[in-house]
């Protein structure tokens, strides 16, 4: 084995580093170039040979050694090619959810909530691919999910399905939020025990997860006893660090948002008989006030490091919300040493501080860690995927994931965030949703009207992350009606129906889509060349509404097209050579352009990507983000056409409300 491998001589080589088990494949996780001397070489064998798969792979090695080294290598990067593409579009081919998520390459043990087993992590090689981690905030089960949880939910999934079009190694973590006052309350007003009602309302938000196709590598639950392992250990290291010390607190405190607050926070207001309250200036929530001894973290020493930390615009998305964050900052209104833990008796529902029974952890510190719970912290594996890619929040918990959150990381001698995506709230019929008003909107409701592929696709296409958002069910319905029915569908039907394209044709998109000189073909193809790279930075500044822009403006050129060569009347001529040729190409250019854009909107609405792509029979190797290029710009194939892989073309059929 040992005479396969070594090469006589000073010369350049390329070795293998490292060999993992991935399946039955042997894996390349990095290469490098050296100038090796034989007691060298033989030293990297000895280390090689010391892998535990070494015996299982040794035969393989040396046949692949037996080639020349450029051979070898080629062979080599040609089966990580060819895994790395067949990974990314795997859950294009699961259209339902029915087990946590197959990984490819093991990584650590990821802690599930419902079952806890080793899972991997869903990577090609650490050389083929940047590794992503994208989180929502976990959500508080002190109600059931609505639409705004949902639209977090689908925003931050949206960014991680277009990562991994990238070919990263994307991680998408959500969960709940099961500790404090107010979910003990809520467990109260529902007379069941509190643990069970955590354990019900959270199985609602992950079921709205994956009834909207949320893609979630870990659900956290902080009830989890690996999460509040980890919780302590981190309140253990903050204590060692000496970021933690105890004292008396006394102010107004917000049960509704577990936080006390300052003077400048709250606003005075009338009750009905008269007498004046303080309530939370943001949330209206009446205040308390208390006076406790508990233990604080000196957030005060951390003002300069925060301010260093958004020296960076790209660290707040809107620019709006970093501004904001930085006023708070630079003023120091939130830099008060923080209360981290309350008095037991007050608040039994939370994890215990680890060296004082009679304190638990204060829930928002508890919660934040979760983002490392679900990277295996403190198991070294975690600095893979760390500092987060994208944590998209909203707009209500700024200050915790802006100020509390960098500041506690900063003090544990960890990275803050790349970037925190904060985005605004919904309304519905112009009003903030409450359960006062009933106007609550379910999720799970509103995909009874308007499916779910529809919510997510109304959700990502109507909202502008820096301002409110509406949700009115008109407006849903003709969004809906207009793009996906209108826009989208009836271009395909147009081009697909019996009396056009009898045959169930595609003409070859290389051969037949440039053959068009008419000025509205010329557009559409101006607009399909640039659209892949439009949408891609619209995608890389979350702003996806912009994305779904650019492809319906795409689209519409795709109609127009079609409006002005009308290939229902080039139809009717079968014998003039010159109409059917141009018939062809009619169809040709109009279904490249819903290929493309098929693609583009995988991030958005993945499962009608997906029944398009499969329709139009697109590999699934070939519905990366690359492929966006139209493949008229390539070498023609050798094949005039294709035929369509199913007969059914209503992709998304017009909506009618019940009366």
């Amino acid at each position: 084995m040992a005479a396969s491998l070594l090469r006589s001589g000073n010369r350049v080589i390329t070795l293998l580093d490292t060999v993992r088990k991935t399946g039955d494949l042997v894996t390349l996780t990095s290469k490098r170039s050296i100038m090796a001397s034989r007691p060298r070489m033989e030293k990297v064998l000895e280390d090689l040979q010391r892998n535990p798969y070494f015996d299982k792979y040794a035969q393989k090695i040396a046949k692949l050694q037996e080639t020349s080294p450029e051979e070898f290598l080629a062979r080599i990067e040609e089966k990580e090619s060819k895994l790395k593409e067949e990974k990314v579009f795997s859950r294009c081919l699961r259209q339902t959810r029915k087990s946590p998520l197959s990984w490819s390459v093991t990584s650590h043990l990821w802690r599930s909530n419902t079952v806890h087993k080793q899972i991997m992590v869903r990577a090609y090689s650490q050389a083929a691919a940047d590794y992503k981690y994208i989180t929502t905030p976990i959500f508080y089960v002190n109600a059931a999910p609505h639409i705004g949880h949902l639209y977090t939910a689908v925003l931050a999934d949206s960014i991680a399905r277009f990562n991994s079009m990238q070919g990263h190694v994307t991680v998408l973590n959500t969960g709940t939020d099961e500790h404090g006052n107010k979910v003990q309350q809520a467990a109260k007003s529902f007379n069941v025990p509190t643990d069970q009602y955590c354990k019900i309302t959270s199985q609602k938000f992950r079921d709205m997860c994956d009834t909207f196709d949320v893609d979630y590598a870990t659900f956290i639950r902080t009830t989890d006893p690996a999460h509040q392992e980890t919780v302590q250990n981190f309140w253990r290291l903050l204590e060692e660090r000496n970021h933690i010390y105890k004292g008396k607190y006394a102010g107004w405190y917000c049960v509704s948002e577990e936080a006390f607050l300052s003077n400048q926070d709250l606003i005075e207001k009338k009750t009905a008989s008269g007498e004046t309250i303080r309530v939370s200036a943001e949330s209206g929530h009446v205040v308390e006030w208390a006076e406790e001894e508990n233990y604080k973290f000196r957030l005060s020493a951390f003002q300069d490091d925060l301010k260093h930390w958004l020296k960076d615009e790209k660290v707040v998305q809107p620019s709006t919300f970093h501004k904001i964050l930085l006023q708070w900052v630079e003023e120091g209104s939130c830099m008060a040493d923080l209360s981290i833990s309350r008095p037991a008796n007050r608040s039994p529902w939370g994890i215990p501080t680890p060296s004082d029974p009679n304190q638990t952890i204060y829930v928002w510190l508890d919660a934040l860690v979760n983002y490392l719970t679900a990277l295996g912290y403190p198991d070294q594996k975690f600095k893979e995927f760390w500092p987060p890619t994208v944590q998209v929040i909203g707009k209500d918990i700024l200050k915790f994931h802006g100020i509390y959150w960098p500041a506690f990381l900063i003090a544990a001698g960890l990275e803050p965030p790349k970037t925190l995506f904060c985005h605004s709230h919904w309304t519905v019929d112009g009003e903030k949703m409450s359960k006062s008003r009933g106007n609550v909107v379910s999720p799970f409701d509103a995909a009874q009207q308007f499916t779910t592929e529809g919510l997510r696709y109304f959700l990502l296409r109507d909202s502008v992350p820096h301002n409110d958002s509406n949700y009115s069910t008109e407006r849903v319905l003709n969004i809906l009606n207009s793009e996906l029915a209108d826009t989208l569908g009836n271009l395909v039907s147009r081009c697909t129906g019996k009396v056009v394209n009898p045959k169930s044709e595609i003409p070859s998109a290389a051969i037949y889509a440039k053959e068009l000189k008419s000025e509205p073909a010329e557009t559409l193809r101006k607009s399909m060349e640039s659209l892949g790279e439009i949408t891609k930075q619209h995608y890389e500044s979350f702003y996806v509404h912009h994305a779904i822009d650019a492809v319906m403006s795409t689209l519409r050129s795709a109609n127009i097209m079609i409006e002005h060569h009308k290939p229902w009347v080039l139809r009717k001529e079968p014998d003039n050579e010159i109409a059917i040729t141009e018939l062809k190409s009619v169809i040709a250019l109009a279904l490249e352009a819903t290929r493309i854009s098929a693609i583009a909107l995988y991030p958005v609405v993945p499962k009608l990507s997906c029944n398009l792509l499969d329709f139009l029979n697109v590999p699934n190797n070939a519905r990366l983000w690359k492929d966006t290029k139209p493949k008229y710009l390539e070498s023609p194939p050798s094949a005039d056409f294709e035929h369509f892989g199913h007969k059914n073309t209503i992709l998304f059929p017009k909506i009618k409300l019940k009366a």
